[in-house]
């Protein structure tokens, strides 16, 4: 039981610490899913270096520690009032219902004992319910310690009871209920909301009155269902900027003593709206209130998501609690709409923080395996050669080469600019195509005589400093009359100011093409925001304040996008360290935005060996969706009038498909985000792949090779292989390609960055086995401790050098094995880095003198063998193509996302939290799966 120090304590934990779980992650289950675990504030602490691999299957050792921690921790995280929490005699009471585990909004503690003596100020009024109404009302109360389950309910909505003796048991002992109470001369009915006395010197939780009932021993217990503030949620101290009447609803669920209760209180719902924030209270969207709720929050993944109910007559009903014709709260999702109704036939993407297109290429894919049309209509990257790359391989996209800051300024001129030249009419087409006629007829004999310039037309449109001029604003990409495309230059509008209907026009033929977009064309928004200021490689992090750092400002910068184009949907990808650097912060900023925004919101955590990878590679995911189809409000416009239509369904993370090796550990405070299967739920998982699933098919090359596409003559040796050979026609099911093979089959950038003559010599002495790395050159001794030194009579190379270089020597205090360490075949990587060091890092080829080629990496990354990549024929482009490489999202990732997407754009999916892959999802092509989904 806590101290009264821990009362006061005013940020606690939010999530339960434990050994991290093996992948495919089983996470326990076993506990009660009510009383969630105190978490280390430290989030830098968490790599695995004391546990070993695992190949999916949960260690015994880690399942023991977390019930031993679970046992002396328990009384933690408990919604009940402070008083009296000495007193640990008496029976608790914890339920929990449509299977939310807490994951510890608050301090929570139960008041166990009725004080003793004074004047009684808390009581039930009237007579008890007949025995028979309330044994069916509350069946789960009058079965006995047992804690059965009411055989009417569904498994969905079932009581949890833990039978350990240190756990909360369900108060069975009940006399009878009450329909009524009277606390400080207020009269409660059931259904009423109310204060719940909190910790000493914090808020009063908030709650709906579920049960009055009188216990065996005389004592007077009322049932409640939780309220969460948004500071008691995910979102912690940055839920101080919402609003403070805002709520949201939980399925939390547990027994407090009556006098417990302070006061009623005034708790509303409202219909859900991402535009929430342009209504007023005069348009009556909030009626009079203390509080009101829109959505419901889920600690398992972080969601925040809409509250889905049979109808509207019961706005939060009690979900353990039948309506008198035996429905319930709560239904599933799984009616596909129907195109001609509400769906479009095609999607409109925009990437963010493009890259070379892995995340938005693996998004279409694997929305195009369930039937959905996903098009990548923009990408913006300030990477001028991840840009190629993009337009390589998808030359239909439009793609803008400038930071997203200014692609953000450049938006919103954009729509100014749409509203004000708005469209031509038939009438006005006819004359401005005969002044335009007369008007180059003028120009031509005007330049004869003049020596000002005439635009012809305008070619492109920015918003920045492209001249490097010093002034940043809008500009236009001129064509003089007279001159060819190399003498084009970028002039500010106000220079152009003579110019309208070049401007108009510019604006027009942009509309039709869709150049840009603006509000409620974009239907999904994908993009991984760098943060630099969070990585561990920077000395100088700001762990203060990271928001406050410009190298952080692109996160908010994305979040500014999004609610400026307001998407339907959105998924943002970052590292891990977003949620260990400074206990989350950035994390739960993005979080907080997208909830402040209206949008419903899920957290995960996915490894990309789990999807067919050989790379362990973790990765944070957040899915945003708008809580209704609706158009959307224009400010401008001065109305409020906004269409509701249908709930759109969140998104879910799909489930892991393959087996994996793990490499390293994940964030404590966030264990329950890791997408995992439940321990104890059946796993039909496939092998885990390996290193010679993935390259053995690959032909041999040399440390300088030349070649940048080589003609690929060997059969495929696995199936992860027969996969990344399939043709583009294959993988996108695009109807325009027939044949489903190459006749001959070619490999792009199969090519390794070249070593110097140095390092060359030193790895051909590395020896070709499991293990090899420089210890195994010549020059060097082993001591105590395993750390290595220089021997006495040293052997030099040709060059005069010794054969270990003295940073393998201070490199981890010369204990690492990392520094030139070739790679075997049944061995998996930790991930793909950006360029393939082998000075610190195991990257050497297992039978090959030569570092990992960029198709050997591409390959680790999903990318399927057909994508290219620009800059490949020079050596300083080798090492930037090595670097689009490591900073996209892996394919097969993006892929298993996007079939989620898929499900949920067409509702096909529920309101759990995880979905599962169709059989061999990972290496099936597209085609494939659709001729499985059309069986």
């Amino acid at each position: 039981m806590a101290d009264s120090a821990q009362l006061d304590s005013a940020d606690p934990p939010l999530a339960p610490p434990s050994p991290p779980p093996s992948l495919p992650l089983q996470l326990n289950g076993n506990s009660d899913p009510a009383t969630p675990l105190p978490s280390s504030t430290d989030g830098g602490s968490d790599i695995l270096d004391n546990y070993p691999q695992s190949n999916g299957v949960a260690m015994k050792k880690s399942a023991n520690r977390r019930v031993e921690t679970l046992r002396t921790s328990e009384d933690h995280f408990r919604r009940r009032s402070p008083r009296l929490t000495g007193n640990v005699a008496g029976e608790r009471s914890v339920r929990e219902v449509s299977s939310l585990k807490l994951d510890g909004p608050d301090e929570i503690y139960p008041p166990l004992k009725k004080p003793k003596g004074g004047k009684q100020v808390s009581f039930f009024i009237g007579g008890p319910v007949p025995d028979d109404e309330a044994r069916r009302r509350w069946t789960w109360r009058y079965e006995g310690a047992e804690g059965k389950q009411n055989n009417e309910l569904s498994p969905k909505h079932k009581v949890v009871v833990d039978d350990d003796d240190d756990g909360d048991k369900l108060v069975s002992n009940v006399k009878c209920h009450y329909s009524q109470a009277e606390i400080s001369k207020i009269v409660f009915d059931l259904g009423d909301c109310a204060y719940v006395k909190g910790p000493k010197g914090r808020p009063n939780y908030v709650g709906k009155i579920l049960e009055f009932f009188e216990t065996m021993d005389g004592e007077n217990y009322f049932s409640v269902q939780w309220f969460f503030r948004a500071e008691d949620t995910v979102i912690k101290n940055d839920g101080r900027s919402h609003d403070k009447k805002r709520l949201f609803y939980s399925t939390l669920v547990n027994d407090n003593l009556l006098d417990c209760i302070v006061s009623k209180v005034k708790v509303v719902q409202i219909k859900p709206n991402v535009c929430l924030k342009f209504v007023t209270l005069k348009d009556n969207t909030i009626p009079p209130c203390d509080y009101y709720f829109d959505m419901k929050y889920d600690v398992d993944y972080s969601t925040f998501s809409s509250i889905l109910t049979d109808g509207d007559s019961e706005l939060f009903p009690h979900p353990l609690m039948m309506s008198s014709k035996g429905k319930y709260a709560t239904s599933k999702i799984s009616t596909k709409c129907s195109l001609d109704e509400n769906c479009k036939s095609e999607l409109a993407l925009l990437d963010m923080y493009s890259g070379c297109g892995g995340m938005s290429t693996g998004l279409c894919i694997g929305a195009k395996a369930c039937g959905l049309d996903l098009v990548a209509r923009w990408a913006v990257d300030i990477d001028e050669a991840a840009c190629e790359s993009l337009k390589l391989n998808h030359p239909e996209t439009q793609i803008r080469n400038e930071a997203a800051e200014d692609f953000l300024d450049l938006l919103k001129e954009w729509d100014c600019m749409c509203r004000k030249y708005g469209k031509y009419d038939q009438k006005e087409l006819r004359l401005k195509t005969v002044r335009e006629a007369d008007e180059v007829k003028l120009s031509k004999k005007n330049q004869e005589s003049s020596c000002e310039y005439e635009v012809a037309r305008l070619i492109d449109i920015c918003y920045g400093d492209p001249s490097n001029s010093g002034k940043r604003g809008l500009k236009f990409k001129v064509r003089w009359v007279g001159y060819g495309p190399s003498d084009d230059t970028w002039e500010p509008i106000e220079n152009l100011g003579k110019c309208p209907e070049h401007i108009r026009d510019f604006v027009q033929k942009g509309i039709k093409a869709q150049i840009l977009p603006r509000p409620g064309d974009v239907d999904v928004i994908c993009g991984g925001p760098p943060c630099q200021g969070i990585s561990g490689y920077n000395r100088f992090r700001n762990f203060d304040s990271p928001l406050d750092d410009e190298r952080n400002r692109q996160i908010l910068i994305f979040m500014d996008i999004i609610e400026f184009l307001k998407p339907k949907f959105v998924l943002m990808e970052n590292v891990i360290d977003i949620l260990r650097f400074a206990n989350g912060c950035l994390a739960r900023y993005a979080i907080s935005r997208l909830v402040s925004m209206h949008y419903q919101a899920r957290v995960g955590i996915m490894a990309a060996g789990c999807y067919g990878l050989p790379q362990f590679r973790l990765r944070v995911f957040l899915w945003g969706a708008q809580p209704l189809e609706a158009s959307i409000l224009n400010p401008y416009l001065g109305t409020s009038d906004i269409p509701l239509r249908r709930n759109l369904v969140l998104p879910q993370f799909p489930l892991p498909s393959h087996d994996v090796v793990i490499q390293y550990g994940f964030p404590s405070d966030f264990e329950r985000n890791v997408v995992a299967y439940d321990e104890g739920k059946f796993r039909d998982l496939e092998k885990k792949v390996l290193l010679s699933d993935a390259l053995s098919d690959l032909p041999p090359v040399a440390n300088n090779e030349k070649r940048d596409s080589i003609p690929l003559k060997t059969v495929p040796e696995a199936e992860f292989q027969k996969y990344i050979r399939a043709a583009k026609c294959d993988m996108t099911a695009s109807p325009s390609s027939v044949t489903t093979t190459h006749k001959k089959p070619v490999l792009y950038d199969h090519r390794p960055y070249p070593m110097n003559e140095d390092d060359y010599l030193r790895v051909c002495k590395i020896p070709k086995r499991k293990g090899a790395n420089f210890r195994d050159l010549p020059g060097i001794v082993i001591g105590a401790g395993n750390v290595i030194r220089r021997a006495k009579e040293q052997d030099l190379m040709p060059s005069g050098k010794p054969w270990v270089p003295d940073y393998c020597l201070s490199y981890r205090d010369g204990r690492s094995h990392k520094p030139f360490g070739r790679l075997w075949w049944d061995e998996t990587v930790p991930t793909v880095f950006c360029f393939p060091d082998h000075h610190s890092r195991a990257i050497l080829h297992p039978e090959q003198d030569r570092i990992l080629t960029l198709r050997e990496c591409a390959r680790l990354q999903g990318f399927p063998d057909y994508y290219m990549f620009s800059g490949s024929l020079k050596q300083r482009q080798v090492f930037m193509s090595y670097s689009q490489v490591g900073n996209a999202v892996a394919v097969s990732v993006g892929r298993a996302l996007g079939y989620s997407l898929g499900m949920a754009v067409q509702r096909l999916s529920g309101d759990e939290h995880l979905l599962t892959l169709p059989p061999k999802f990972s290496h099936s092509t597209t085609v494939e799966l659709l001729s499985l989904l059309n069986q």
